[in-house]
């Protein structure tokens, strides 16, 4: 038996789009549109055709099209061959200099991924004269645009996390590693699986961030005030001063001094430096 087949049919959309424009349901009817059919368009939202400039244009205009991109595609080829023969002739090379952080390497970079929406990155990076390496190293270095580099996400395997950062520095500026090395410091953060980065890393973030090692006095301050001697007599002080005369000649002044006065109780004046003389104004 042959099956009862219903065939829905299709209807143009730019004549829905006018029934949901004007409202009239008859147009719709006149045209074999069932009522019900044109009811429910007129319920339902209207929705972006995906359509291309060309569909609406005759065959005269395609061809006026044609030739003004003909003209226009001989224009940029010529244009493009000039560039490459100048880059050439000038031996230009980005092996050989160096663009700093900033704008003009985001704009290049940019420049290069419009690019690749139409040509291979192999010939767009051919044609510029740059290496994949580079390339890819540029797009490893991109900031992230927030004012603390740490916070940044991890854009390589060895890069420290936020995390990672804090714990570097609290370890470096605690209280409890202050008698602790900066080398030594970055072994024991490994053994206590805090943070897993070498030395040399440790002490560029110690320098770059201007981080401050805890230090303190081992050894006790020393006395500001001498020994006070409390009666006449119960300190004596000796002392032997050397004094150059203008003709070149050398004395010795032999001096005792009592502590608790500060007053000299003996002296004596000798032309070379003998301790016998100090031992005979004691005795």
């Amino acid at each position: 038996m042959p099956e009862n087949t219903h065939t829905q049919k299709q209807y143009d959309h730019r004549l829905r789009r006018l029934i949901q424009k004007t409202d009239d349901l008859d147009l719709a009817v006149r045209h074999g549109v069932p009522r019900s059919t044109a009811r429910g368009w007129l319920r339902q939202a209207s929705t972006d055709v995906v359509s291309i400039d060309g569909l609406d244009m005759d065959a005269e205009a395609l061809q006026r099209e044609v030739l003004h991109l003909r003209r226009r595609i001989t224009r940029l080829l010529a244009l493009l061959h000039l560039v490459v023969v100048a880059i050439k002739v000038a031996e230009f090379s980005f092996d050989r200099i160096r663009i700093p952080e900033g704008a003009r390497k985001q704009r290049l970079l940019r420049a290069i991924e419009r690019t690749r929406a139409h040509l291979p990155l192999g010939e767009v990076l051919k044609l510029i004269g740059m290496s994949s390496t580079r390339y890819h190293a540029w797009l490893g270095k991109q900031e992230c645009g927030l004012d603390d580099q740490p916070c940044c996400p991890r854009s390589t395997p060895q890069q420290l996390t936020r995390q990672e950062y804090l714990a570097i520095r609290d370890m470096v500026t605690n209280d409890e590693y202050r008698h602790v090395s900066t080398g030594t410091l970055a072994r024991v953060a490994q053994r206590l699986g805090r943070v897993f980065a070498s030395p040399t890393t440790w002490y560029r973030l110690v320098r770059a961030n201007e981080w401050r090692r805890p230090r303190q006095r081992v050894h006790p301050a020393k006395p500001t005030v001498g020994i006070r001697a409390t009666r006449p007599n119960e300190i004596w002080h000796v002392d032997t001063t050397l004094i150059r005369l203008l003709d070149g000649s050398k004395a010795y002044l032999h001096a005792i001094i009592v502590n608790f006065s500060r007053r000299l109780m003996a002296w004596r004046v000798n032309d070379t430096f003998i301790p016998a003389v100090t031992a005979e104004m004691v005795f």
